[in-house]
Formats: C-alpha cells, sequence, structure tokens
C-alpha cells in the first residue's frame, strides 16, 4: 500500500563552549569524578554562556540541519521545537527560531515532554507530513537545564547539560513496509501520576518562579528501564521486525546504566549503540538529535539502516521511534 514517509534529509548540532568537567564540579558541590562516573557513566557536561538561551542553541543546529539538507528555510512548512526551558513563557521558542531563520510561512510550535520531547516532536512533525498537512518539517530539541539545577544538590546538578539538535523531514513516497526509508512508527505515552519522581518545583500559575529541578533517581531509574522495553517491544511487533533488524539503538542520554540495560535485552553490541552521555550529560529533549548528528556525521549511520529511537521523562513520559535512514 502506497503512504507517504517521512525521510530525515538533513542534521545538525550545537553544544555550547563551556565545558564543564567531573573535576569543576567537585570543586563546588560535594562529589568526585569517580562517583558520577560510576553512577552515570559521565565525564562532563557543555553549559551555555551567560546570555546564551535555549532559541540560540535551536537556531545554530537548526541552521546545520537545513545546510545538510540543502534546503532553505522558506522551504519548510513546520518547525516544532521541544523544550523544557524555553526562553519565556511564551511566545514559543520555536516561533523564535522560526523568526531568526526568515521563515515567515508554514507554522511553528513548542512541544513539552521532557527528555521525551524530540520522539514526542518527530511523531507530531511526522503525523502533519503522514496526513498532507505540510511537505517538509524542522524538528528541533533544544535545552539549557543548567538554568533550573540546583547546584547544591549533587544527585542531579552532576547529571545533566545544555545543547541542541535538530533533524529536517521531507515527504517521500512510500510502499508500507518496513523496507521504506523514513519515519516507519512513532509510540507515545504517559503516565501523570508518577510526577513526583521528577519535575521542577515551580512555574508562573503556582509559585511565581522558576524553581529547580527534583528527582527521585531510584525511582526513574526502575520506570525508565520497564517502559523503554516496553515501548521498544511495540515499535518492532507494529513493524513486524526483530531486535535483529535493528543496526542502530539511538536512545535518550540519561544514563550510561540504563542504556546498557536496553542494548542487553535487545542483545545489541556496544559498537551498535549511539552513546554520548560521557560527553554531553542528560541534555533532555536534545538528547537523541544531539546522538543521531554525531552518528550520521561521521558515517556510522547510513542509508537503509534502521534507527531505533527510545526515551523517557518526566511526567512521566516515554515512547519510541523507528526510522529507516
Amino acid at each position: 500500500m502506497a503512504l507517504t514517509r517521512s525521510q530525515v534529509v538533513g542534521q545538525g548540532a550545537y553544544l555550547p563552549e563551556r565545558i564543564l568537567t567531573n573535576a569543576d564540579l567537585a570543586k563546588i558541590v560535594d562529589t568526585d569524578d569517580a562517583w558520577i562516573r560510576q553512577r552515570t557513566g559521565i565525564t562532563q557536561r557543555h553549559i551555555a554562556a551567560e546570555g546564551e538561551t535555549t532559541s540560540d542553541l535551536g537556531l545554530a543546529a537548526s541552521q546545520r540541519a537545513l545546510e545538510v539538507a540543502g534546503m532553505r528555510p522558506d522551504e519548510l512548512d513546520l518547525i516544532v521545537c521541544a523544550t523544557s526551558t524555553p526562553d519565556e513563557t511564551f511566545p514559543a521558542t520555536a516561533t523564535m527560531i522560526q523568526a531568526r531563520l526568515g521563515m515567515t510561512r508554514g507554522a511553528a510550535f513548542d512541544v513539552q515532554a521532557v527528555c521525551s520531547g524530540f520522539v514526542y516532536g518527530l511523531a507530531v512533525a511526522d503525523n502533519f507530513i503522514r496526513a498532507g498537512q505540510a511537505k517538509s518539517a524542522l524538528v528541533v530539541g533544544a535545552e539549557t537545564f543548567s538554568r533550573i539545577l540546583d547546584w547544591t544538590d549533587r544527585t542531579t546538578c552532576v547529571l545533566f547539560g545544555d545543547g541542541a539538535g535538530a533533524v529536517v523531514l521531507r515527504a517521500a513516497p512510500g510502499e508500507g513496509h518496513a523496507g521504506d526509508r523514513g519515519v516507519l512508527s512513532t509510540h507515545l505515552y504517559s503516565d501523570g501520576t508518577h510526577h513526583d519522581a521528577l519535575y521542577v518545583d515551580g512555574g508562573p500559575s503556582s509559585t511565581r518562579t522558576v524553581g529547580h529541578l527534583r528527582m527521585q533517581g531510584r525511582e526513574v531509574f526502575r520506570h525508565a528501564v520497564v517502559r523503554m522495553a516496553e515501548a521498544i517491544d511495540t515499535a518492532l511487533e507494529s513493524n513486524g521486525l526483530t531486535p535483529g533488524d535493528i543496526d542502530w539503538m539511538v536512545p535518550h542520554q540519561a544514563n550510561a546504566r540504563i542504556i546498557e540495560a536496553m542494548a542487553k535485552r535487545l542483545n545489541l553490541p556496544h559498537d551498535r549503540v549511539v552513546l554520548t552521555v560521557d560527553r554531553h550529560a542528560n541534555t533532555s529533549a536534545a538528547s537523541i538529535p544531539l546522538a543521531l548528528a554525531e552518528a550520521a556525521g561521521d558515517g556510522r549511520i547510513g542509508t537503509g539502516d534502521l534507527v531505533l529511537l527510545e526515551a523517557m521523562g518526566g511526567g512521566f513520559t516515554w515512547g519510541s521511534a523507528l526510522v529507516r535512514w
């Protein structure tokens, strides 16, 4: 059955210049390099400069993705920006990126699903293209999590970093089977009863302040392993595929131990898992597109490869996507 697919035709990334190492953190909070590495696999993270905003990061990643795609901004029909750290309460960070790109047509808006944000944004853009409401789309994941961290809390401040990644999607014909190039399927979930396990204690309608990130690490870890495994199984079953068909897993980069658990469950060798958490830390909605841009840029991910994306974030939200590159 012929249908329209959303093919990935470009990707881009941006990381702030400043690097904060574990040794640097040990000077400001009670921690050390060995403690952080053992529990998370993280060695360093990038931190946005004073005055450097989420839209600044997203714009840079978007420009690079468009360059790779060989497209002009005015050829885009849609921009979806996944972020939990917008420049302002409103307007959407996506509209700021839109304006700075010079795009004055189509639509631009944000989605907020925390660390699952990029998978959610990809699903939204893919459905616009499948429905014929857009022929091209820019999906951005951009975060400045350093702005919502409690830098006295060693259980959370060591985990996160800033960055942005983006992909350009373009409509292309498909045959309706798993061999098609493009987004094969996306699968989204949430369960709001787990709010207290991961949240920011502030907002304009409650405390009038931004607040800080709060997390119950063990609870998040436990749910992440179970929920992401379920989302992966659903993605494979929906496309008549098996773990052996996966060429690359590009997971949300939250914790090396969670990523290892997912790879082991799928019997995927380490060299088929894109890992950036050691250098980027957890960049929330930016982590998957940052990893995609790196692996596609250096040639690891190539045309025809089956790529599995999976993520879980506060809410809880979680999801998966299968993309034939």
